[in-house]
């Protein structure tokens, strides 16, 4: 199976809001009392500006868009840490149905390059502990962990 990642289109804005609104129906089931339904999950003027920056891609496959991937490039310099620059990925989503096929390794292969044709000094993420599934793949692909998340509810 072929994987095409390439920067977002504004066209591509439609197919984006379903693979999102597919992950966000995972976020709901795990956590319902943090997360809901709404009309709109990544709206439009961010997606536009995300797009502008360069900072939103999209995996194709069989002709089609199924994969989204929001990134954000952080400067980090203050007194108490070294100073870096990361990719933070804001967000990553596959449609349900090509879950499992490689587009996940595939995003992180391209944020590797990206990193690299950048200068950047490392990848970061979060990931909801729900999500057993992601976890492991990003495990596997080598992330560790660098901090943990807590609440008091």
């Amino acid at each position: 199976m072929k994987i095409c990642i390439r920067n977002a289109k504004p066209e591509d804005y439609s197919a984006v809001e379903v693979i999102m609104r597919q992950v966000q129906k995972m976020h709901i089931d795990w956590r319902p009392d943090i997360y809901k339904d709404s009309e709109t999950i990544f709206p439009l003027e961010r997606f536009e500006q995300a797009v502008q920056e360069n900072a939103f891609f999209v995996a194709e496959c069989e002709e089609r868009v199924v994969g989204a991937l929001s990134v954000v490039y952080r400067h980090i310099e203050n007194p108490s840490q070294v100073t870096r620059d990361i990719i933070y990925v804001d967000s990553l989503a596959v449609e349900e149905h090509f879950r499992g096929r490689g587009i996940g390794h595939a995003f992180f292969d391209f944020l590797k390059e990206l990193k690299g044709q950048k200068g950047y000094d490392g990848i970061e993420l979060q990931v909801n502990a729900k999500n057993k599934a992601a976890y492991k793949m990003y495990a596997g692909y080598g992330f560790t962990v660098k901090s943990v998340s807590m609440e008091l509810l």
